[in-house]
């Protein structure tokens, strides 16, 4: 890594948390660019809130581990062969927001999302792929023996 990279990527971090710690930017405002889905309370209101009615798949893969011994880091990762892929979410049904996370992907991005995400019980992980004007569902259960959401 150059010197000049570093002292740039580590005086823009600076700002970012000067900003933070001064009020004039909140976490919310950057990372969750979901606004009301991701404030949702119930599977509902999110599904509601994204606009979007899914359809199961058997096009699409979640790769997570059956029993998750730590429910503060689960690793989850989705693949579809579905064509045409721009965005990939993922929520949890059981969690106090059921919207984990969201991935935006740009024309021609290979449609694979890999994160971490908190679980607070065990409850079904579920994949929402949105693809064209369609939107596409799979889902896969997940048991928590410690839970991550304050359990």
């Amino acid at each position: 890594m150059k010197r000049r990279t570093f002292l740039q990527g580590t005086l823009a971090a600076g700002a970012a948390g000067l900003a933070v710690s001064a009020g004039l930017l909140t976490p919310s405002m950057v990372m969750a660019e979901g606004g009301g889905a991701f404030d949702a309370k119930s599977m509902d209101d999110a599904l509601k809130a994204m606009a979007v009615t899914p359809e199961e798949s058997k096009d699409i893969t979640i790769k997570a581990p059956e029993i998750a011994e730590n429910g503060a880091v689960v690793p989850v990762e989705v693949t579809t062969t579905i064509a045409d892929v721009k965005e990939i979410s993922l929520l949890v049904d059981g969690n106090p927001t059921p919207l984990a996370a969201v991935f935006i992907l740009g024309e021609g991005a290979n449609p694979t999302a890999s994160t971490r995400i908190k679980m607070g019980k065990t409850a079904n992980v579920i994949a929402l792929v949105k693809a064209g004007d369609k939107a596409y569902s799979a889902k896969q259960e997940v048991k928590v023996t410690i839970g991550g959401c304050g359990g």
